[in-house]
Formats: structure tokens, C-alpha cells, sequence
């Protein structure tokens, strides 16, 4: 499914009507095309400062804002690469710290184009180049980079890492990846590389066995949750523990109770490579440091929150998978106030297991389109919805849906009101209500 992105700066935008022509198709990956664009471009990825690499179907952008904290906790800068964006497609390129500047994305985008002339190259190929040759060229201590998609094929994966971290897995992607688990595990773990450490979770035997197997095939010291390292919930504080010694660590600020997973990922990750110096303090500022928009993040008074009445509370999440959702519908598990969901989703994506998570639940949804992205028909989502013992309708738009629920808000109870389904329905929510990510 082709990615869309806008500017306001015409060199950008430029650019971005070039991207917008090239190939988002299932048979892209790989990574042969990235790799003669990198080398026709001078090799900028071998240029690049320590290289933290993290992949996973759940939880990755937040292992790595975790992990971006504790740098910059730390007195460091750290490059970040990260997908999808939200508003601006700048957010994809953090530069020292900052997200790279119109001119800069501009130069760098136009030079990775150029070079790619006569190629069969996908979006992501051309922005990862892009943001090599950015990264390459601005000093920094660390440089994070998310994988797109996989890991394996994924473009990213031609970095020289000195880490390498696996989050939460899940049934994502499946075109692309594979129908099972376990082969969506072993396109994850080929981001191991010889004598790298593989940092991960602690994962069911039939996920475990294809990450060792990956890890021993590439020669990677593989460092799972519960044997090489360890982490609990205990007294509101997570109590981590590897074999140089324990932390405890103050519980995140980000929402939700899955964080604290992502957290003790990140610290690991840190804990097990050898390149950069992250003292103790850097990690127990990260766990109030770290900030990722869209992930259970309340939203705050703008032209979209002030549509509902007093007292009421907006959250937004990006989760599109039914692990993502289940963390969420946790979230809100046992809420004695109504609660709405506002629901746009993808036309590539497992309706019927996203909402599973909230079956049962005494709470109203409404259907919305995902604006410029294919997507499920509302009346369809309304439809499963109903299916799964929910009250459902449709709404033209966010905006529709919020002005419904404060029309029929109780004033004495006023709603609890979740936006979900898409990172793309969320960025436009961000954008709305005057939150663009910075």
C-alpha cells in the first residue's frame, strides 16, 4: 500500500511528488536495490555513528524512544530513524537530536533520486538512503534505526550494528512476512549479525526456536529475556537485572502497562553493548524522558479536544494489529465511565482481530475512513462491531464522531474517548488538534 506524505516547503514537496512515483510493491524487498543506491551514493551507511538496530512487530518505536532518551539523558546525541511519520515526514529523520530541517531533507531526498535514476526502488529504500547520507554528515554519538518491515530484506538491514533488539512479536504484515508467527519471528531475527549481540524478549518456545536458530546461522550472541536478563513490575518501579548487576527504575511515563516492557528492552539493549557509556542516572531519566506521540497519548486542548465537554478525556493510539489492541483495550479495562472508540483502519489489516480485544465491553464505536489510505468501509467496522456485542455506527469524520458523543455526553459522567486503528488516521488527529510531534 503506497505511503503519502505532503509539505509545505516546495523543494520538499518536490521531492516528495518524486517518491510518490516509485514502487510500494510486495516483491521490493530486498536488499539489492538499497545497497547499489548506497554505493552509488559513497556508502554513507558505513559512515554512520554506533548503530543500535531494533525490529519487532509491537513496541519498537517506543524501545527506541527509551533508547533515545537515555542518550540524550546520558549527554549524547543520538541520530534516529523511524517509520511511519505522522505529520511531517521529517519525523521519519531526527538529526543530533532535532528533526532534520526542510532544506536539509530537500538536498539529501533530491541527491538519493538522482542517484537512483534507471532503478526499480520503493519509497522506503530511497528515504532510508536519504537519511544515511543525512546521518552520515551530521555529528552525533548514537544512531537509532527502526526497521521499515522484517527485518531480513527490510532496507535498513545493511547497517554494521553494535546491537541489535527484537520487541514484542505478533501476525502483522503477513503479505510481506509470511501466515505464521514463526515465520514472521525468523524475518525478524535477520537483523542478526556475526558477534553482535541480539538483545531480546522472552518469547514462546515455537518464536524462540527460529530467533536462536537466526542468531547461530549469522553468528550472533543471542540475549534473551530471562536467561541473559530480566525485569519486573514490583512496588511501582521496574527492577531490572542482568549479570553485572540490578536497577530499579522509576515505571514510565508513557501510558499503559505494556511499557514497561519496552523499557526494560531499551534498557538491555544499552546494558549489553559496549560502544556508548549510559550511567544509571541516563536510565532512570529515560523512564520519565521519553516521549512517542500516538501511543496512548492524551491528547490535550485543541480545536478536536474542545469539541467535547469538560472532564471528558481524548486518548489516541496508532495500534492496528490485535496485540497492539489488546494492550490498549487493557488500558481501559474496568472504566466505570462511557467509554467511545473512534475506529478508522486499514483495508490491509485484521478488522475482526483488533476489535476482539474490546468484545463485550459496555461501550459505543464509530466507524471512520482513513482519509487518502484504502481502508475498511465504516459500515463494514460498524457491522463486526455489532458482531462482537458492541453498539456501533458510522461517522463522516473525527470531528462528526466527537461532536455526536458530546451531544449525548452525560454531564455528571462525562465520556472516556479513544481515536484508534491507524497511525495515518492518527496523524491527522495530532495535526487537528495543533499536536504535530517535534
Amino acid at each position: 500500500m503506497a505511503d503519502r506524505a505532503h509539505s509545505d516547503h516546495p523543494g520538499v514537496q518536490a521531492q516528495l511528488d518524486r517518491l510518490g512515483q516509485l514502487s510500494p510493491g510486495r516483491d521490493i524487498l530486498g536488499l539489492e536495490r538499497i545497497s547499489a543506491l548506497l554505493e552509488r551514493l559513497g556508502n554513507p551507511e558505513r559512515r554512520l555513528p554506533p548503530v543500535l538496530h531494533v525490529a519487532g512487530t509491537n513496541g519498537k518505536g517506543s524501545t527506541c524512544a527509551f533508547l533515545r532518551a537515555a542518550i540524550e539523558a546520558a549527554g549524547l546525541k543520538a541520530h534516529v530513524y523511524s517509520s511511519p511519520h505522522l505529520v511531517r515526514f521529517n519525523e521519519r529523520i531526527r538529526l543530533a537530536g532535532q528533526l532534520i530541517d526542510d532544506d536539509q531533507l530537500a538536498e539529501v531526498l533530491g541527491e538519493a533520486l538522482d542517484a537512483a535514476d534507471g532503478m526499480e526502488l520503493s519509497f522506503f529504500e530511497a528515504t532510508t538512503a536519504a537519511a544515511f547520507l543525512a546521518f552520515a554528515r551530521t555529528p552525533a554519538d548514537a544512531c537509532i534505526v527502526e526497521v521499515g518491515l522484517g527485518g531480513r530484506l527490510d532496507a535498513t538491514n545493511v547497517v554494521t550494528p553494535v546491537v541489535c533488539g527484537i520487541a514484542q512479536l505478533g501476525i502483522d504484515h503477513q503479505s510481506f512476512l509470511g501466515d505464521t508467527i514463526e515465520q514472521i519471528a525468523a524475518e525478524k531475527a535477520g537483523i542478526a549479525k556475526p558477534g553482535v549481540p541480539l538483545i531480546t524478549l522472552h518469547y514462546p518456545e515455537n518464536l524462540a526456536a527460529p530467533i536462536e536458530a537466526a542468531a547461530a546461522a549469522a553468528g550472533a550472541l543471542w540475549l534473551p529475556r530471562g536467561k541473559a536478563w530480566d525485569a519486573k513490575v514490583e512496588d511501582k518501579a521496574i527492577l531490572y537485572s542482568d549479570a553485572r548487576h540490578s536497577l530499579r527504575l522509576p515505571l514510565p511515563r508513557l501510558a499503559g502497562a505494556h511499557q514497561a516492557t519496552n523499557a526494560a528492552l531499551a534498557v538491555a539493549i544499552l546494558r549489553h553493548q559496549q560502544a556508548l557509556d549510559i550511567p544509571e542516572a541516563a536510565l532512570r531519566a529515560a523512564m520519565g524522558w521519553a516521549e512517542w506521540p500516538a501511543r496512548l497519548q492524551p491528547l490535550g486542548p485543541g480545536p478536536l479536544r474542545d469539541l467535547l465537554p469538560a472532564g471528558a478525556e481524548l486518548w489516541l493510539d496508532g495500534a492496528h494489529n490485535p496485540n497492539a489492541a489488546r494492550a490498549v483495550a487493557d488500558h481501559f479495562r474496568g472504566s466505570e465511565r462511557p467509554f467511545h472508540l473512534i475506529f478508522g483502519l486499514l483495508a490491509n489489516k485484521d478488522a475482526p482481530g483488533v476489535l476482539h480485544p474490546f468484545r463485550g465491553r459496555s461501550m459505543t464505536l464509530h466507524a471512520v475512513p482513513v482519509p487518502e489510505h484504502e481502508h475498511h468501509p465504516p459500515a463494514e467496522l460498524a457491522a463486526l462491531a455489532r458482531e462482537a456485542g458492541m453498539q456501533a455506527m458510522t461517522a463522516a469524520n473525527v470531528e462528526d464522531a466527537l461532536r455526536w458523543i458530546a451531544r449525548h455526553a452525560d454531564r455528571d459522567r462525562p465520556p472516556v474517548v479513544l481515536i484508534m486503528g491507524s497511525l495515518y488516521l492518527a496523524g491527522n488527529v495530532l495535526a487537528a488538534n495543533g499536536q504535530e510531534p517535534t
